[in-house]
């Protein structure tokens, strides 16, 4: 018999992730409180959104918090995405 241990990470009592690698889990769980904080951000400027929508942005811009932070400091998004561009074409080469 095999002993696996699994880590669940539940966000608002609902599960979101189940893996066995705890560093996903940990990262997945720090990007969740990232998106927790935009939300309340967004919302203490007084921007109303559809909670699934504010929940689907929030969580797009923490998992994207490089891009956007080089957005933040004047960089164009069309760098910013070329550069996302040829970092997927660099990991397709390697593969």
């Amino acid at each position: 018999m095999a002993i696996v241990t699994q880590y669940v990470v539940m966000h608002k009592g609902v599960e979101k992730l189940v893996t066995t690698d705890k560093k996903a889990a940990d990262q997945y769980d720090k990007m969740l409180d990232i998106a927790d904080g935009l939300a309340e951000f967004i919302e203490a400027k007084g921007i109303s959104l559809d909670e699934s929508i504010a929940e689907s942005l929030t969580v797009m811009l923490s998992k994207n918090r490089t891009g956007v932070s080089k957005i933040l400091k004047g960089t164009s998004a069309s760098s910013v995405l070329e550069d996302e561009s040829a970092d997927v074409v660099e990991l397709k080469k390697s593969s």
